[in-house]
């Protein structure tokens, strides 16, 4: 029924105009989640996320998944197999943050998944959708090459340009709410433009996935560790007055 709405919808729609679905994602829990609960977020924020680690955590640079984040990732993957049963139209096209905590995330998901068929399974891998950048160690990616070794081809793809090394991470600045709209709001442009795909599976954080909900005028929704928020997302093009 869902998938036959969304075939509607896009039948119907008059030229310029498409509906496209999306499963937002966050990974599972990670080391630096862990560390926040510790310290609490007003301690962390000013202080704990701009180190490294402490005697017993290391949070920094692009912490991995606690076994409770792999466990998160395993349940999601029961989850994706049950609603499919049931009718969910699965991802044809998979985004990614370049963070390992998101791609290993993606991979306890969905890599061997019995209820893809043996499906090809693909994963794009966009700077785009990294978290709320700067200041925290935990939100400085690895380089490309550790990343490539880590995710290797052809599973993983890394967007046209992506930099060996993380140009973008400031330890002196954090990014405004405003700005990780901005690159939200540029990552569903290039999706609107480039697929044909509808059904789109973003594997990334709560940050970028608050900013897609700040690019569409909607409130922040608190998502879980593990969690998937799915939205159908209408996008009209608008007449050129130039």
């Amino acid at each position: 029924m869902f998938r036959a709405r969304i075939d509607e919808l896009n039948a119907a729609a008059p030229p310029g105009t498409k509906y496209k679905v999306f499963y937002l994602s966050r990974h599972g829990q990670g080391v630096h989640n862990v560390g926040e609960a510790k310290y609490g977020t007003k301690l962390w924020d000013e202080y704990w996320s701009k180190l490294n680690g402490d005697d017993e955590l290391t949070w920094g640079p692009d912490p991995e998944l606690t076994e409770v984040g792999i466990q998160q990732a395993k349940a999601a993957r029961e989850a994706w197999k049950t609603e499919h049963a049931h009718g969910i139209p699965l991802p044809e096209k998979h985004y990614g943050s370049p963070f390992q905590r998101a791609l290993r995330t993606f991979q306890e998901t969905f890599e061997g998944a019995d209820f893809l068929e043996g499906k090809p399974l693909s994963i794009t891998i966009l700077e785009n959708l990294r978290e709320e950048n700067g200041e925290h160690t935990c939100d400085k990616r690895s380089t490309k090459t550790i990343i490539a070794q880590k995710f290797p081809p052809p599973v993983y793809v890394f967007e046209e340009g992506f930099e060996e090394e993380d140009v973008l991470w400031k330890a002196d600045e954090r990014e405004t709410k405003e700005h990780v709209a901005q690159r939200a709001r540029a990552v569903l442009d290039r999706i609107f433009t480039a697929d044909n795909e509808t059904y789109i599976c973003i594997s990334a954080h709560s940050g970028i996935i608050n900013g897609f909900l700040k690019a569409m005028g909607r409130p922040r929704y608190p998502l879980p560790t593990g969690g998937i928020l799915p939205l159908v997302i209408k996008t009209v093009d608008l007449p050129n007055l130039n």
